[in-house]
């Protein structure tokens, strides 16, 4: 029987690549191969994003280059799956190239469904099985969800030694522009048990490095008995499993931060002095309208005590410029928020409606898409500003790196050297680091002198 190749797409964040990569385990166990290449495959998975409206373009862009595929391929099956799968749900079907679609809670059931639309030849199979939103106490779906992570893990990042870990699912916090809890459900934290089990697993297969993942993973909170259990208890349990080597944490929300996970931070060696928080904006009126509960002053004080517990800590934000009603006094105040953060890196995006949510039934789309863009730029070109000469510091300075591999994006100046090619690895505070050694340190730790460095990376040679 000739072997089915399965060619995976996704979009988005870590929670969904750590989604393609447990469906990849799944397949590759339940008989399929993965390819590298659409031409090559009998099945199409793409997994989606619906956080912004050029993500889910991307996906319309993408589906418009497989129907034409399908028509000198007429039984090759594309199945669609993820965020914007759940919002869009049987409406997918009515584009000439889906032939599958799946909601985030349901993908343990890719393999068969893949299997049961290659049998009965791609094009007459039409599937939906969207996930309508689940409550907390849906136990048995849970439970579901929870054996298909501990079979399958990340087995995609293990070449690099680390690997993902889920500790929750959904959000409660209903951002106004945000569509997240309306296709992922709400909060949902798996047992301690069940995570450390995973985590062990995968320091038996050689992982090092751990990033717990959750769409808020400081609202990290499951009951057992008497006590119930948060993030800095499993930073601690997690620091005593043998072989991990570095532990890391994303994302947080800056609303109902716990100083113990800063103190456990700066107590466990282990994990990792570096914290993304998105900021989102500096004005108070535009959080208010984002229905962020907290205020500027609130966030920088966050950043200060952090600071304060871990001195040597790195800051990651986010944030969003045009959301509605943002006028060049509300940028200001973002400007002045990110010149008082003096953040590592930031990510920024210009706001774009989402259908469903608060701020796209409520506000209108109020600031021009070329001022957005402006303010885009602006606020990156002032990161990189700050970040060029905060990262000046690490000159001359020995660190210790986790190696990823080679480089995608050689240095020009210094593309191979020694006969050896550029690699790139992460410092613990989540700094780029590239330099010139053996393609064999993939994976290891190595210790690296800086003697230059930029707004994004560093540079150096290993000691």
């Amino acid at each position: 029987m000739t072997t089915r190749k399965v060619y995976i797409k996704c979009f988005g964040c870590q929670m969904n690549k750590l989604d393609s990569s447990l469906v990849a385990a799944a397949l590759r166990a339940a008989g399929f191969e993965m390819t590298d290449k659409a031409t090559d495959a009998d099945a199409v998975v793409i997994n989606t994003c619906s956080v912004r409206e050029h993500a889910e373009a991307r996906v319309f862009s993408h589906l418009g280059h497989l129907k034409h595929m399908k028509k000198s391929r007429p039984g090759l099956v594309v199945a669609v799956m993820g965020c914007m799968a759940q919002r869009l749900g049987e409406s997918l079907l009515a584009h000439e190239a889906v032939n599958i679609v799946v909601g985030p809670h349901q993908i343990p059931q890719m393999p068969d469904m893949l299997t049961a639309a290659l049998e009965t030849n791609g094009p007459a199979v039409r599937i939906a099985v969207t996930q309508h939103i689940r409550t907390p106490d849906d136990a048995a779906a849970a439970e579901h969800l929870d054996a298909f992570e501990t079979a399958y893990d990340s087995d995609e990042n293990h070449i690099k030694s680390q690997a993902f870990v889920r500790i929750m699912r959904g959000c409660n916090n209903f951002c106004s522009y945000c569509v997240v809890p309306y296709v992922r459900g709400p909060e949902v934290s798996r047992p301690p048990r069940a995570i450390m089990e995973q985590i062990r697993k995968l320091a038996d297969q050689g992982i090092q490095q751990v990033t717990l993942l959750g769409q808020t993973v400081n609202s990290y909170a499951y009951s057992a008995g008497e006590r119930t259990y948060k993030l800095a208890d499993l930073l601690e349990m997690a620091s005593e499993i043998e072989g991990i080597h570095w532990l890391r944490f994303v994302t947080s929300h800056p609303g109902a931060f716990d100083n113990s996970i800063l103190n456990a931070m700066a107590r466990l060696p282990k994990v990792c002095p570096y914290l993304h928080i998105p900021a989102q904006s500096g004005s108070d009126s535009i959080l208010a309208a984002m229905n962020r509960r907290y205020t500027a002053q609130h966030y920088l004080d966050l950043l200060a005590k952090a600071r304060a517990i871990v001195p040597d800590i790195a800051i990651a934000g986010d944030f969003i410029v045009g959301f509605p009603g943002e006028t060049d006094e509300d940028f200001e105040a973002t400007a002045a928020l990110v010149r008082a953060a003096c953040y590592k890196n930031i990510f920024v995006f210009k706001y774009s409606p989402r259908p469903g949510t608060r701020a796209e039934q409520k506000l209108a789309d109020s600031v021009p898409s070329e001022i957005k863009q402006q303010r885009n730029h602006a606020l990156l070109a002032l990161q990189n500003e700050i970040a060029a000469d905060y990262n000046s510091r690490f000159l001359g300075r020995e660190l210790e790196v986790l190696v990823e591999g080679l480089s995608k994006k050689p240095h020009l100046n210094n593309a191979q050297e020694a006969g050896h090619p550029q690699l790139v690895g992460r410092t613990a505070t989540d700094y780029i680091v590239v330099f010139n050694g053996p393609e064999s340190l993939t994976g290891r730790f190595a210790r690296i002198r800086i003697d230059q460095t930029s707004a994004l990376t560093l540079f150096g040679r290993p000691v």
